[in-house]
């Protein structure tokens, strides 16, 4: 799973943003797509082994179990701090915002909304991180920093066509 997730983005991505030669780029597609392939292996193994022990010395799974073997493995697993783990834990975090504030209507902390909240949270999303942009950019992951500097900054010169298509900024001395 972790490999077909991986390996089209480390592709895209490497090839619109690193510079180097073939060899570099596909070693580096290769080593992203290993090390998010093998951190999700270690934390499913880690994860349903806890669970299947805390099961077994109990006698039944409670709700705990998972939070508790997850936070392990997650800790374990994904406790460095680096540019494929940082992804995860950000992509997992964006799900999470949005699964608790459903959760929240669910069970009646929040009422339901009148109207669809979605387009004032896309509207803040957007307003935040394009300030943090431009006032606080190194705040942002370097990935995201990346593809905003190339949508907001490096669109601002156009040479011809394979700007578009390839990539905008010139190295050689077209």
């Amino acid at each position: 799973y972790g490999a077909k997730i991986r390996a089209p983005h480390a592709l895209v991505m490497t090839f619109l943003f690193k510079s180097g030669s073939l060899r570099e780029k596909l070693k580096s597609i290769a080593q992203a797509t290993y090390t998010h392939s093998r951190n999700l292996a270690y934390f499913v193994f880690t994860y349903k082994g806890l669970m299947a022990l805390q099961s077994r010395l109990q006698g039944k799974k409670i709700p705990f179990h998972s939070f508790f073997a997850a936070c392990i493995g997650g800790w374990l697993v994904f406790g460095e701090n680096n540019p494929i783990n940082s992804q995860i834990v950000m992509y997992l975090l964006s799900r999470i915002l949005f699964g608790l504030s459903r959760l929240a209507v669910e069970k009646g902390y929040v009422p339901q909304p009148k109207q669809d909240p979605f387009p004032l949270v896309g509207a803040l999303v957007w307003g935040t991180v394009l300030w943090l942009f431009e006032y606080h950019r190194q705040t942002l992951q370097p990935s995201l920093q990346s593809s905003m500097t190339y949508l907001y900054d490096d669109s601002n010169v156009w040479h011809d066509i394979s700007d578009f298509l390839i990539y905008n900024k010139r190295t050689d001395s077209k």
